[in-house]
This record gives structure tokens, sequence and C-alpha cells, in this order.
């Protein structure tokens, strides 16, 4: 964040802005270019998966943006399998759970390009992000209040919840070969995400089945992110 920061302010002061000949593309002003955003997520809205962003300039300096991506930046995998053990030496009988997570993210927003040189092309950015998901569970011999092997328990249960929020970036492209580029982007996001009902189902070897249903309720999420990028301007 402080290097993308500092890019910024190197190039900001510059007086007279660039064209996309000098900074994004020798042959051609087309404004149009598509990356792939991927790599480690501190805190951020996507998981460590790939999104895909498409960019149009409507002018030297303004960019627009479109991002679609997986994941809500718990840093969890998609699928989840636990096993658990009835002695602490691993012997035993064995009860597994098993967690999946789906999420998608969609990001709507801009980007104000400062001055570059032929190669290196530094940006603002402010993006207003949209998000849902779920995850479902299932348990084998599995007590999943105390998350410990019992056999005689067997539980499933699911829940779904949706996102909105905005996130601030700064960020930079480097093009290496024409019309090719790597680039970083660092930035921070607040999402506000509401909970539905979630609901599960224990069974218990001689008793009828219990039924379970955790309320709605509702959670703010701050965090940072930092991605690499790669992409292509056409």
């Amino acid at each position: 964040m402080t290097g993308c920061l500092a890019i910024a302010l190197l190039f900001a002061g510059r007086a007279n802005a660039q064209t996309y000949a000098e900074v994004e593309k020798t042959t051609s002003e087309t404004p149009w270019s598509i990356e792939i955003t991927s790599g480690n997520l501190v805190n951020g809205f996507n998981w460590g998966t790939a999104s895909l962003r498409g960019r149009y300039f409507i002018s030297d300096k303004l960019g627009i943006r479109l991002q679609l991506g997986l994941g809500d930046g718990s840093g969890k995998p998609m699928t989840d399998k636990n096993n658990y053990y009835e002695n602490a030496d691993g012997t035993g009988g064995v009860g597994t759970e098993k967690i999946s997570r789906s999420a998608v993210s969609l990001q709507i927003g801009a980007e104000y390009h400062f001055i570059g040189t032929k190669k290196l092309d530094p940006y603002a950015a402010l993006g207003i992000d949209f998000g849902f998901g779920g995850q479902k569970s299932e348990g084998d011999k599995v007590d999943p209040v105390l998350s410990a092997y019992n056999k005689d328990y067997k539980y499933n249960g699911a829940g779904k919840y949706s996102s909105m929020g905005g996130t601030l970036a700064l960020g930079a492209d480097f093009y290496f070969v024409e019309n090719v580029f790597i680039g970083l982007e660092a930035g921070l996001g607040f999402h506000a995400l509401s909970f539905k009902d979630a609901e599960s189902e224990v069974t218990i070897t001689g008793i009828p089945p219990i039924k379970n249903v955790t309320p709605a309720y509702k959670r703010n999420h701050l965090g940072t992110h930092a991605v690499v990028r790669l992409g292509w301007r056409f």
C-alpha cells in the first residue's frame, strides 16, 4: 500500500497527461483491456482465487471497470474436509466433516490514471461491491457442538448471505511487452454482510432428529487487500 501511494504521489504532480500511445499502447488508441487478478488477499473481499476484470477508458485519465470474482475474503477454501478421531493418538473410530462454500462478488468502479512513463501507468481506483454466497456442512460421527468424535451423531446444515460495500485502492500497470502488462493493486474495503436464517438438523442414535435455526444477523467487515494482475490491452 505504501509503495503504491509513493508511486502515485511521484507521478501525480507532473503537469501534462499522457496519451494512450505513451502509456498503454504504442500502435492504437483502442481503450479496452482485460485482466486476471489473483494472489494473496490479506483481508479483502475475494479469496485467493482469480477474478476477471474488464476496463474501458473514456478519456486519457479516466477509466471504468467491471470485475467478477469468487470468494468472500475469509481466506477459507471452497471445500473443507476434517477428520475427528476417537482417541488422541489417531486410533479407534473416525468422524468426518465436510464443508462446502460458494460465493460470487461483483465490482463496478472507476480508475483515475496519473502521469506515468512509456511502460509504467499508476492509478487510483474506487469500486462499489456486491456479493452473495452460502455454506453447507455435513457431519458423520461428529458432535457439532463439541467438534469431537461421537459415533451416535450425524448432522447437516446450510446458510446464505449477501453483502454490499466499497473499495479504495492504488495500483500500477507495467508493460513488459507491447500491449501486455503486469500490475499490483492494494487497497482498503468496507463491506456490510447480511446473513439469512441458517438451518441445521442433528440426528442422535435413538432420538428423533433435532432441527435448529440460527436467526438472521448482520456483520460489518473492514479490511485490506493486495493483488497481482496480468492483463492485455486491445
